[in-house]
């Protein structure tokens, strides 16, 4: 079993920043992607950012040149630094992580972490 625990987030003014963290513990084997996803009240959740085993990154358009994914292999960890944030920003923000371990996949979510951009 995979567990996830976020941290980082909170109230911020609009053009600041945060980083968000999420690191991963237990069965973790080998991890093939690392996700953010967000969730704003009244809307479903969406892809913010993504990076790969490989290091590739994604990131939705409206993040795109604000938003940078990366993540520390060594204490599996995934960071989301997120830039020159605004209202649109306010959300839930998960952690995801999709793996396998000893030939099972897994897909963990973290527990969510609030993300609040307000004057």
């Amino acid at each position: 079993q995979v567990q996830l625990m976020e941290s980082g987030g909170g109230l911020v003014q609009p053009g600041g920043s945060l980083r968000l963290s999420c690191a991963a513990s237990g069965s973790i084997g080998s991890i093939n992607v690392m996700n953010w996803y967000r969730q704003a009240p009244g809307k479903q959740r969406e892809l913010v950012a993504a990076i790969t085993r490989g290091d590739n990154t994604n990131y939705a358009d409206s993040v795109k040149g604000r938003f940078t994914i990366s993540r520390d292999t060594a204490k599996s960890t995934v960071y989301l630094q997120m830039n020159r944030l605004n209202t649109e920003d306010t959300a839930v923000y998960y952690c995801n992580v999709r793996g396998v371990y000893f030939l099972k996949t897994y897909d963990a979510w973290g527990q969510g972490s609030q993300v609040t951009v307000s004057s």
